[in-house]
C-alpha cells in the first residue's frame, strides 16, 4: 500500500513530501490507521530545529496529534477494532506498546516511524497510542485531543492543581497556551493573565478567558504585586523562565510546559523554595489518554468544554502544504494549524 508522507531528512530544512510503502505485515500491537487530521505542535518545530540536539534517527516521519480510522489490526490488539475512529496521541494509554514501524521509500530504503506519527496519510501506530471515540466527534476536535487540549486540561487539573480563586499567568499564547487559559477559566482561576511577545496574540487571549493580557512579561508583578499563585511557561526561553519564576508567589508554582533548547540554562534563585515556591516540569499534563480523552469529549458534547476558536477555516492545510503551515506556526500568527488528508467534515 502506497501513501504520501512528510519526512524529516535534514534538521533545519523543509520536510520532504514523498511516497512510502506500508510494511507487508503488522506485528504484535501494531495498528494500521488511515490518518484524517493532524495538528502541528511546537514539539515538531523543536524537532526540526534541533532543540534537543542532533537527531540520530533520520530519516523519519513526524507528528503526534491526530485523528483517523482503523484499517487493520495486528496480533494481540484488543482495544481498537477495524473501522473505529481514533484519537492518535503521544501519551501512553491502554494496550500493547508495539515495536516502531519501518516504511520503505521510493528507492527501497527504510524510513523510520515512531509509536505514533501523523504527518502521513497512513500510519502504523502502537495500540497504546490510540483511543477509540464515537464516530460523530468532529475529526478536528478529535485531533486536538491528541495533545493540545489534553495537555492543557491536565496542566491545570493534574499538575498545577488550581484551586478556586487562585491567580494564574500563562506565558506564550499559542495553541497549548490558549487552551491552558481556557482550562484555567473553567477552574475559576482569578485573575488569569496572558503574556505573549506578539501583542495581537496576547489580546486574543481575552476570547479564551484571560482577565489581563500584555506583551510585556515585566508587568506580571504589577497585576499581582504579592506574586502569582501559578505561572505557566509554554515558551522554553531561558530568560522567560527566569522571569516566570521571579513572578511566582511563595508558596506558589512555576510550571514549565516547553523545553529549553539543547545546551541552554536558566539562572534560578533557590531561596524562595525555602518559603514554598516550586519549580516543576510538565509531563503532558499527566494525561491518561484512555481515561481522560473520553471524559473530555463528554464535556465537549455537553457544551461544557468550549473549543471554538482553536482552529478556523484558514488554519487548514493540505499535506503537500505542510511546510507552509509549519512556517505559519513559526511566525507566531496562528493558534493551531490542522493538516487535512481529505475534505473537512
Amino acid at each position: 500500500m502506497k501513501f504520501k508522507a512528510a519526512i524529516l531528512r535534514s534538521q533545519r530544512q523543509p520536510l520532504s513530501i514523498e511516497t512510502l510503502s506500508v510494511p507487508d505485515e503488522l506485528t504484535s500491537g501494531q495498528v494500521l490507521v488511515r490518518v484524517k487530521r493532524s495538528g502541528i505542535c511546537g514539539a515538531q518545530l523543536g524537532e526540526i530545529a534541533g532543540v534537543k540536539g542532533e537527531d540520530k534517527y533520520m530519516p523519519h516521519l513526524m507528528g503526534h496529534e491526530g485523528a483517523g480510522v482503523v484499517e487493520s489490526i495486528g496480533p494481540g490488539v484488543k482495544h481498537v477494532q477495524v473501522g473505529d475512529h481514533v484519537v492518535m496521541h503521544w501519551r501512553k494509554g491502554v494496550g500493547i506498546e508495539s515495536e516502531p514501524p519501518k516504511y520503505i521509500d521510493a528507492v527501497g530504503l527504510p524510513v523510520g516511524g515512531g509509536w505514533v506519527t501523523t504527518f502521513n496519510e497512513m500510519a502504523v501506530v502502537s495500540e497504546n497510542r490510540l483511543t477509540a471515540i464515537a464516530k460523530d466527534v468532529p475529526l478536528t476536535i478529535a485531533a486536538l485531543m491528541g495533545c493540545a487540549i489534553t495537555t492543557a486540561l491536565g496542566v491545570i487539573n493534574n499538575e498545577a492543581q488550581i484551586k478556586f480563586g487562585q491567580s494564574v499567568a500563562v506565558i506564550g499564547c499559542g495553541g497549548v497556551g490558549l487552551a491552558i487559559i481556557r482550562a484555567a477559566a473553567m477552574a475559576q482561576a482569578n485573575p488569569i493573565i496572558a503574556i505573549d511577545k506578539i501583542e495581537e496574540k496576547a489580546k486574543f487571549a481575552y476570547k479564551f478567558g484571560a482577565d489581563f493580557a500584555s506583551d510585556r512579561i515585566g508587568l506580571l508583578r504589577e497585576y499581582v504585586p504579592k506574586g502569582i499563585d501559578v505561572v505557566i511557561d509554554t515558551t522554553g526561553v531561558p530568560e522567560v523562565i527566569e522571569a516566570a519564576y521571579a513572578a511566582t508567589a511563595s508558596p506558589g508554582r512555576t510550571l514549565l510546559v516547553a523545553q529549553m533548547p539543547h545546551g541552554r540554562t536558566a539562572a534560578i534563585q533557590t531561596l524562595p523554595m525555602q518559603a514554598g515556591r516550586v519549580l516543576m516540569g510538565s509531563d503532558g499534563g499527566g494525561t491518561n489518554p484512555s481515561i481522560d480523552i473520553p471524559r473530555y469529549l463528554r464535556l465537549y458534547t455537553a457544551k461544557k468544554l468550549n473549543l471554538d476558536g482553536f482552529v478556523n477555516e484558514r488554519n487548514h492545510y493540505r499535506l503537500e502544504d505542510i511546510n507552509t503551515a509549519l512556517n505559519a506556526v513559526r511566525a507566531g500568527g496562528e493558534i493551531r494549524c490542522m493538516i487535512d488528508m481529505e475534505e473537512m467534515c
